[in-house]
């Protein structure tokens, strides 16, 4: 049997988790997320069902579904995301995945992304998130993404660094109803 203060400590011990996400990169920021992001399906055709269409200047990812409809998502976009275009293939899927910054992060802001040059491993802290679908041209990685985020607040915007970023809960909704293989356009 659990006594009060077992409970007590558990509770806060949770509380304590679920904060942690946010503090990956400082205090947790107060957001509403615009109910125009959350998953939903929508109208939406000329793609083959199964085809993840992304729409980098609008903030939104599709799932194609056929029939005329598709599963849609709010995304935050960074500048990879805005310079990607074309087609992709989902070439592997993690799930918690480890994150090293570029050599460009680092250039230009040493102070803040250096001392991560060896890499950030998976979990609650990571900049990628929950999971991470990785997009490939051939069997080359075109080290373009689409993630989770510790900065949820970044749906519906433009930021800084990053690709094609999600709710951790939505890109977990996500990368279970899409194979390796799948087909990644962005236009």
């Amino acid at each position: 049997m659990l006594s009060r203060r077992a409970l007590l400590l558990a509770g806060l011990g949770g509380l304590l988790t679920s904060a942690m996400p946010a503090l990956a990169h400082g205090p947790r920021q107060a957001f509403q997320l615009n109910p125009k992001y959350l998953p939903q399906t929508v109208k939406f055709g000329g793609y083959q069902a199964g085809t993840i269409v992304v729409d980098p200047r609008n903030h939104f990812l599709y799932l194609v579904l056929g029939d005329g409809l598709a599963r849609r998502y709010g995304v935050g976009v960074g500048k990879a995301g805005r310079a990607f275009k074309g087609s992709a293939r989902i070439g592997r899927k993690a799930k918690w995945p480890s994150w090293t910054p570029t050599k460009n992060m680092i250039r230009r802001e040493p102070g803040k992304y250096a001392r991560y040059a060896n890499g950030v491993p998976g979990g609650p802290r990571n900049p990628l998130g929950a999971r991470a679908l990785y997009l490939y041209r051939g069997k080359r990685d075109t080290y373009y993404r689409i993630h989770g985020t510790t900065e949820p607040w970044s749906i519906g915007r433009s930021v800084s660094n990053g690709c094609i970023r999600m709710i951790n809960d939505h890109v977990i909704d996500l990368y279970n109803r899409v194979p390796v293989g799948a087909r990644v356009v962005v236009i």
